[in-house]
């Protein structure tokens, strides 16, 4: 027989160690078991978010998992996948506002990354996208343009211009997944780059980053010299 949570020393209970040390000191699993709130008769919240961490290999996979397998697992329903897009969005859109109201840091920005990772992580297919800038480096706009296949996608330079000229954007950073990839810039990544820096060049506009965003880590042009300012 499973103990509840309920029964732990207070000290051990993830609830209380979040209030008392905060959240950065709980791990993955303990995190998820404050979520759920509850387990299933043969698991308690803390084994059953073992479980599925280690079932889906992190807590990326089960965000981006769908009803049907997360229904799998005792203890988990429709109420609870809705609560988990739910935070999902609610993350996805924290970072978010803060890119409208803090200026980005340019160097190691992990705010930007974090921006980046949240809105193409989970995409089964590569997609191309372009963040808009205002002059004073925030957030103007946020869109996927192009959409490809599982590691390549075709784009329009022109047609990205004229989203970045519409859109007043005085700097921009550009960004694409590699669904199942490595973080790792490939010649035909280096060659459109330096197209659409030079294009940018001749409008005033000023390419800040290209990043590539895989499942695991990330490639920045501009920390690799890849991008020169401007």
């Amino acid at each position: 027989m499973n103990s509840s949570i309920k029964h732990w020393p207070e000290q051990e209970r993830p609830r209380e160690r979040l209030i008392q040390q905060g959240a950065s000191s709980l791990s993955d699993v303990e995190l998820l078991a404050i979520f759920l709130r509850s387990g299933s008769r043969q698991h308690s919240a803390v084994e059953l978010s073992r479980i599925l961490l280690q079932h889906f290999g992190g807590l990326n996979p089960i965000f981006d998992t769908t009803l049907q397998d997360l229904s799998q697992f005792h203890g988990i329903g429709e109420t609870k996948y809705v609560q988990l897009m739910a935070v999902k969005e609610l993350g996805r859109r924290y970072i978010s506002q803060h890119l409208k109201q803090e200026k980005i840091e340019l160097s190691h920005s992990k705010a930007l990354l974090d921006f980046l990772k949240f809105e193409l992580l989970g995409e089964t297919q590569e997609i191309f996208a372009v963040l808009c800038l205002d002059v004073h480096l925030r957030k103007i706009s946020f869109k996927k343009m192009f959409y490809g296949s599982l590691n390549s996608c075709e784009i329009s330079i022109n047609q990205l211009l004229r989203h970045a000229i519409n859109q007043h954007a005085s700097n921009i950073v550009i960004a694409h997944n590699h669904p199942f990839g490595r973080a790792h810039a490939s010649g035909a990544d280096i060659e459109l780059t330096q197209h659409i820096s030079t294009a940018c060049h001749l409008l005033e506009i000023n390419l800040i980053d290209h990043c590539i965003v895989p499942p695991e880590g990330s490639y920045s042009f501009a920390e690799h010299g890849l991008i020169q300012p401007q």
